[in-house]
């Protein structure tokens, strides 16, 4: 049991550094996600997340695998993307679900293509699928920051996310707070795509914002336990994933997404808020 779980955490560095960087992703990309769900917008969490690929590609292009150039791009094309797929929808027929479909194929299109100009294959399984096992000091520096960050406006921005969830009419009548805060959480959610971008790729960075998420609201149904409950589920899902690529030789971030997905099964099937097995069969009511 001890080589399974800890030599290969305790002997290798590469490990420490990656299991530091999945922990800093769980805690700014788990709350995250719990609002994304519950605002019915978690299709919207992975168009986003294929939209920063331009920027990054651009990045790329530009100075090449550099974290400021690739960041920095990401954060440019995410914001570009979410501001012109509001104004489609606002301004024309096309709904906003929609908008954010079309951009998001042309986002992944030209970012593939862009890192292709100049590129190798391995390039780009980097840029898709990122290097979670080769994190540097920079890289673990961004992610804390970006996780401290998120923390942080979540508490000061609570309430009012919380009343946009529940009953956004009523938070227009009361206050002024919405468009801010809508517009806010969407660059806390570019931010953290941003962020698992460089250690999860593009393709796979929303998987621990809404893996983890999914997951926890078959366990509870108060959001603030299901924010604590994420953040554990995708620390888990992180080290499982690690040790899983370790031992069986398999690539690291499709297995913190796999082991992810297994947490998000087993809270399906076995969950006690709606999970399936509490469906068939329910607990006895109380008779006066």
């Amino acid at each position: 049991m001890l080589d399974l779980f800890y030599t290969p955490i305790a002997e290798f560095e590469f490990m420490q550094r990656a299991l530091v960087g999945v922990i800093a992703i769980a805690l700014g990309g788990g709350p995250v996600g719990v609002f994304l769900m519950l605002r019915r917008m978690s299709l919207t969490g992975d168009a986003m997340a294929h939209a920063i690929l331009p920027g990054a590609a651009v990045g790329y292009l530009v100075a090449g695998l550099s974290l400021p150039a690739m960041t920095i791009g990401g954060l440019f094309a995410g914001v570009i993307v979410a501001v012109a797929a509001g104004l489609v929808s606002r301004f024309t027929a096309l709904k906003e679900d929609a908008s954010l479909a079309a951009f998001y194929l042309l986002s992944l299109a030209l970012g593939v293509t862009i890192v292709s100009l100049r590129g190798s294959n391995v390039d780009l399984l980097h840029v898709l699928f990122g290097t979670v096992l080769a994190l540097d000091d920079d890289t673990l520096l961004l992610l804390a920051s970006i996780s401290t960050i998120t923390v942080l406006a979540l508490a000061a921005l609570y309430r009012p996310l919380v009343l946009e969830c529940v009953d956004p009419i009523f938070l227009r009548s009361v206050s002024n707070a919405g468009t801010p805060t809508h517009l806010i959480f969407l660059g806390l959610v570019v931010m953290n795509l941003v962020g698992g971008f460089h250690a999860l790729g593009t393709l796979l960075a929303v998987g621990m914002m809404m893996l983890p998420a999914a997951a926890s609201r078959f366990w509870t149904s108060d959001i603030t336990v299901m924010m604590l409950v994420s953040i554990a589920v995708g620390i888990v899902s992180g080290l499982s994933g690690l040790l899983l690529s370790f031992h069986a030789e398999l690539p690291a971030g499709p297995a913190i997404i796999l082991s992810a997905g297994a947490v998000y099964v087993i809270s399906l099937v076995l969950g006690r808020e709606g999970g399936l097995l509490w469906l068939v069969w329910p607990g006895r009511h109380l008779e006066a």
